[in-house]
């Protein structure tokens, strides 16, 4: 992740500036001259305006503010705003949905896919190549979600982000006895819903919520991860306790 912005150089060296303002002020002065001389002064004038335009070197346009200081989106920056522009259907609806589906489950994962996440959201190429997902693809973007129910078990959901329809429901395959246990122990201990997760994230940063996981932290205390991201396509990653509701890690991704 980089914090740091190379700062770049736009202005016109002071020899070279001057001898600019030189030449500019001798094609004006000259202009002034043609026009007392005759009587197509204004032609003259204009034309002699011309010749000074192209004496001036171009600059460098002022970069407009941007969210990377660069004066243009970043990849990620920008695949951020595509793809939150065609989402229709919010975080706490399709966490809703998710859970609707499997009945007596909660929620233990949502994510929405193509953001940040190279593997999900590159699509493959008749080429066989893959080549990541535009804005006007003809595949639909989604929310994928893993319920779980008491004992453990879990299924994923794939919600379709424009219509808020499920795309497919299945449980997940290769959980043995101790993954069950696992899951049904984490989800016991959350006191915290992903919703009031969600809302200790946005409360402190103002955006849209487009990932929350429960998952261990470092220190192996229960967390539920959140990703928001805000006005200015930055993502904030926090963590927050699972069973205070507090915030334990805030970081900004700027790329």
């Amino acid at each position: 992740m980089r914090f740091e912005s190379r700062r770049r150089k736009t202005g016109i060296p002071r020899a070279r500036y001057l001898h600019v303002v030189g030449a500019v002020c001798a094609v004006v002065a000259s202009a002034a001259l043609m026009t007392g001389c005759g009587g197509d002064g204004g032609k003259t004038t204009a034309a002699a305006t011309e010749e000074a335009a192209k004496i001036i070197p171009n600059q460098e346009a002022t970069p407009s503010d941007s969210p990377s200081g660069r004066g243009q989106l970043t990849e990620d920056q920008t695949a951020r705003k595509e793809l939150l522009g065609v989402t229709k259907v919010t975080f706490d609806k399709a966490a809703a949905t998710a859970v609707g589906e499997v009945s007596g489950s909660k929620l233990a994962e949502l994510d929405l896919k193509g953001l940040d996440d190279n593997d999900e959201s590159e699509s493959p190429s008749p080429s066989g190549t893959r080549s990541p997902r535009p804005s006007g693809s003809s595949t639909v973007p989604e929310w994928v979600a893993e319920v779980v129910e008491k004992d453990g078990t879990t299924h994923t959901v794939r919600i379709d982000v424009i219509s808020g329809k499920v795309i497919q429901s299945v449980v997940e395959t290769g959980q043995d006895s101790g993954d069950k246990s696992e899951m049904a122990d984490r989800i016991a201990r959350a006191t915290q819903t992903p919703q009031e997760a969600a809302k200790v994230a946005t409360d402190k940063q103002k955006g849209t919520v487009t990932s929350i996981n429960l998952d261990e932290s470092d220190d192996k205390s229960l967390v539920w991860s959140v990703d928001v991201v805000t006005k200015d396509w930055n993502k904030t990653d926090f963590e927050i306790d699972a069973v205070k509701g507090t915030i334990t890690r805030e970081e900004v991704d700027r790329d």
